[in-house]
């Protein structure tokens, strides 16, 4: 059942291809939301821009690989979303690799350097340029996805990148809370039905697991209590 509880709402969601973001995407848009599908994946896009587009709410597609994004890149993004729709009210981070899980001293530097690179690096890039055209709004909510206790052995960049995302999270709610117009928060949706969890734990049985769309309550809360305050 859809409402209009986030019509007249600009976000951006990472990761919107498949998984945790693509549910987000679509459990945002299902309240209105014009939503803008960030992924590498083209095809995954394609099917989470029709899903989104039988609930007569027409989203956008932005493909992106974070991973070989640059400074440039992400200024085009925020030039192109203040053109197309003049205003941006939510950023959702759900973009997340799980790279290589190996003791450090068997870890290879290239895909440590990208999984660190995508999972914290692209989101405070993505982060620090969208804030200008956020802030032009009254109120505004940036959510990231977090993935706790691994910071443990064998969790490689993976778990320094989750830490990261905590970190980066609390140092920016802390700098724009007199503000009072932009909340942060980081999100912890547990074990969900991915792909990302089934290749980290390759033996449990997915059935056992909540699907992604049965984790958006929290999203969903979040992005609205922002509004319900102004």
């Amino acid at each position: 059942m859809s409402s209009t509880e986030l019509a007249d709402t600009v976000i951006l969601v990472t990761g919107a291809a498949n998984g945790i973001g693509a549910a987000v995407a679509k459990a945002y848009a299902a309240e209105g939301a014009t939503i803008v599908l960030l992924d590498k994946d083209v095809s995954g896009l394609e099917k989470t821009y029709d899903a989104i587009n039988a609930l007569s709410r027409q989203p956008a597609i932005y493909p992106l690989d974070l991973k070989g994004a640059g400074i440039n890149d992400y200024q085009d993004l925020v030039n192109t979303l203040e053109a197309e729709f003049g205003r941006l009210d939510g950023l959702v981070h759900c973009a997340a690799s799980l790279g290589q899980l190996a003791p450090i001293e068997h870890q290879d530097p290239t895909s440590w350097l990208e999984t660190v690179h995508i999972n914290l690096t692209a989101a405070f890039l993505l982060t620090k340029t969208c804030l200008p055209l956020m802030r032009k709004q009254r109120q505004g909510t940036i959510i990231f996805t977090t993935d706790q206790y691994k910071d443990k052995a064998y969790w490689s960049g993976y778990g320094i990148s989750k830490a990261g995302i905590e970190t980066l999270s609390k140092q920016l709610a802390e700098e724009l809370e007199q503000e009072g117009r932009i909340q942060v928060s980081c999100v912890e949706p547990g074990r969900v039905r991915t792909a990302l969890f089934s290749r980290a734990f390759p033996a449990f049985p997915p059935d056992d697991l909540p699907k992604p769309e049965d984790i958006v309550s929290t999203y969903l809360w979040l992005m609205k209590n922002n509004r319900n305050d102004d």
